[in-house]
């Protein structure tokens, strides 16, 4: 048995000595509570024994001990009904026994609670005695629920705390992976760079080694991209507009020409605290997601406008559109509405902005078969 599962074997172990204890607190709860039933319906038999002799009493009768035997009782309420009719009541409110709606529910109600106690105090007369439950009894018939209230909430926030340690293990995973990857990357890459300086020296078409060493530039890009999974990035001040628009403008040359590509943007920088690779991967994430949504082809705009604190990104797209019940779980890990694909970058890109950034991403406006607008949020260094 290997430590997996020999931890899985603990944890039922544990699961099962928990409900074994949770049983066996319930079962007694319940025992008490029918011991308790049992002993109040003794005294409320106790209690009709001596109204009966209060009621056949004569001069000679000692009614001492039957008078304390009725006032002795403080927490039972007690109803003495004889011919529908109230004769006496013992811990009822005033105002029940003074309205006959109210008596007639709380006559019920007791009924409910406890079987009546019938005697007859004279050959073919009889009188009820209707007793619902103490309030000790009451809070013991309630116990159990509290019981399995806060038993329901600490199930619930072990299985928080068990899911949110392997949601932290699985990300540390993929942390390593994403590090290891850039590691990994980072060989051949070396390689192709010293490759590009040698075609440099060759008599061949500058502009395609100039192509070559953009994508160059982009694989360092995307690898320093992977090696900041599970760091604090380094934020800096940098002209917003100058570093979107880079970004955008290599997009637009790597994608169809069925994509109608337009931006506008204001013409003086616009310095944000931010960290350029990341904010990168923000905006590529945008564009593709919203080309994916064209299906790769239709109008494709990116607006930047900025308030007196802020600057907003807005990437808008004619795709097939969302609907709102969608717009938060889109940046959910694994959403996706296409056949391939993990549903991570939105996800990524929520982190990125809001975790790395202290910036906002939203749905700011879609329409069903008329497309997107996504907007992102940052703050300005004012």
């Amino acid at each position: 048995m290997n430590f997996s599962e020999s931890r899985n074997t603990t944890r039922w172990i544990i699961i099962f000595i928990s409900f074994s204890i949770i049983s066996l607190i319930l079962w007694n709860t319940y025992t008490f509570f029918q011991i308790f039933k049992n002993e109040e319906r003794l005294k409320m038999n106790i209690l009709a024994n001596a109204q009966k002799t209060i009621i056949n009493a004569d001069e000679y009768t000692d009614l001492d001990l039957p008078l304390e035997i009725t006032n002795s009782n403080s927490s039972v309420p007690v109803m003495l009904v004889m011919y529908d009719k109230v004769i006496n009541s013992k811990n009822v409110p005033d105002e029940i026994l003074n309205d006959k709606e109210k008596f007639k529910k709380y006559l019920n109600k007791l009924k409910s609670e406890n079987e009546p106690i019938i005697f007859e105090y004279a050959p073919g007369k009889h009188q009820q005695l209707y007793y619902g439950n103490s309030a000790l009894l009451n809070k013991l018939k309630y116990y159990p629920i509290a019981l399995l209230l806060i038993i329901f909430l600490f199930a619930a926030l072990i299985y928080n705390f068990y899911k949110s340690t392997k949601m932290a293990t699985q990300n540390k995973l993929w942390a390593g992976m994403a590090k290891e990857t850039a590691h990994q990357i980072g060989t051949p890459l070396s390689s192709l760079i010293g490759w590009i300086e040698i075609l440099k020296t060759e008599e061949i078409d500058q502009t395609i080694t100039l192509e070559i060493e953009k994508d160059v530039e982009r694989l360092q890009t995307i690898t320093d991209r992977f090696s900041k999974i599970g760091s604090v990035p380094v934020l800096e001040e940098h002209d917003i507009v100058a570093e979107t628009l880079s970004t955008y403008d290599y997009l637009q040359s790597r994608f169809s020409k069925q994509v109608a590509f337009s931006y506008s943007a204001p013409k003086e920088p616009i310095v944000a605290l931010f960290n350029t690779t990341l904010h990168s991967w923000t905006i590529e994430n945008l564009v593709k997601n919203a080309i994916d949504a064209m299906k790769g082809k239709g109008t494709l705009e990116l607006v930047i406008e900025q308030d007196h604190h802020h600057v907003k990104i807005n990437v808008k797209d004619s795709g097939t559109g969302i609907s709102k019940n969608q717009f938060k779980t889109i940046f959910e890990p694994g959403f996706t509405t296409k056949k391939r694909g993990w549903g991570l970058g939105l996800s990524l890109t929520k982190r990125i902005v809001e975790e790395y950034h202290s910036g906002k991403i939203r749905v700011l406006h879609s329409e069903i078969g008329k497309g997107t607008t996504f907007q992102v949020s940052l703050n300005k260094k004012v």
